[in-house]
């Protein structure tokens, strides 16, 4: 199995192939669009940041040199303090993704791992994220567990 390791710059293509990839799995379509350039210049930049608040682990395979096989991204949030939460740092985990060709070898799990160290090591007392039915195994043997209704809104369209 490959080691993680954190991605550079050079891999945001990859990474947002790999997003890709996720979504066509999710919901049997990969969505094609400018999100891509766009996901991938965010990615080059906020890879290049010498403080990251963006962070991702992703695995080489070793059969085919430059080409990533898995990868797990992760922010981390400052908020503010609370009880439990003295520093106020959250993590949030996406783009949990392994090539189809290369999947059930615990490589989104050692990515996840990894990032989750990160998390660790940065000081995030909660770290969050949103789970498909076919992933819910390997996070909650990572240690998640439910914590509360999620509620979101998204922007309301132009009129």
């Amino acid at each position: 199995m490959s080691t993680p390791r954190p991605a550079v710059p050079a891999d945001a293509e990859q990474l947002v192939e790999l997003r890709a990839l996720m979504f066509e799995a999710m919901r049997g379509e990969a969505a094609p669009g400018p999100w891509q350039r766009t996901a991938a210049d965010l990615l080059t930049r906020r890879l290049a940041e010498p403080e990251r608040r963006l962070q991702a682990y992703v695995t080489d395979d070793p059969e085919h040199p430059g080409r990533l096989t898995s990868c797990a991204v992760g922010t981390l949030e400052q908020r503010l303090p609370a009880p439990g939460h003295p520093d106020g740092l959250f993590g949030f985990v996406f783009n949990v993704c392994t090539r189809p060709e290369h999947r059930g070898r615990g490589l989104a799990r050692a990515c996840t791992g990894a990032l989750l160290g990160w998390f660790d090591a940065a000081g995030a007392t909660r770290v969050d994220l949103h789970a498909t039915a076919d992933g819910q195994a390997l996070y909650r043997g990572l240690g998640f567990h439910e914590h509360s209704t999620p509620l979101s809104r998204n922007r309301p369209a132009a009129g």
